[in-house]
């Protein structure tokens, strides 16, 4: 995983579990990885781990079970969207709308491109499955 040098890096953590979980490769009721693993993959210190888990706990998107580990929470799915959505409206949208200004572009200017990304998403998500 590659970190971006201005966000923190428990958050960039937390930002690709949420992501992991709406593309629904963790599910409700699923285990995600130990704080060891996790951080064994991602190259970083487990007391870093250990603070994204809490971070997400906080936000009702996982939760410990002693002993056994961090699962997704029921309603782990909804929250992650809430959350992914609240952080795109404050931190990235507003540079989508400062460089739409400064290039006197129109927001309907997107669309086509849009369209394309969607439908290449939609391949891409088909050839993972197979």
């Amino acid at each position: 995983m590659e970190f971006r040098q201005a966000h923190a890096i428990y958050l960039q953590i937390a930002d690709y579990l949420c992501e992991q979980i709406l593309r629904k490769i963790f599910l409700a009721g699923a285990k995600i990885p130990s704080i060891r693993d996790l951080a064994i993959m991602v190259e970083v210190n487990p007391n870093t781990v250990v603070r994204t888990y809490n971070y997400l706990e906080e936000q009702g998107i996982i939760y410990k079970e002693r002993g056994l580990g961090y699962f997704v929470a029921q309603d782990g799915h909804a929250k992650a969207s809430a959350l992914k959505k609240e952080l795109f409206l404050r931190e990235h949208l507003p540079e989508v709308f400062k460089n739409l200004t400064l290039l006197s572009m129109k927001f309907s200017d997107l669309q086509d491109f849009y369209k394309e990304y969607r439908d290449g998403l939609v391949l891409e998500e088909s050839y993972e499955k197979k």
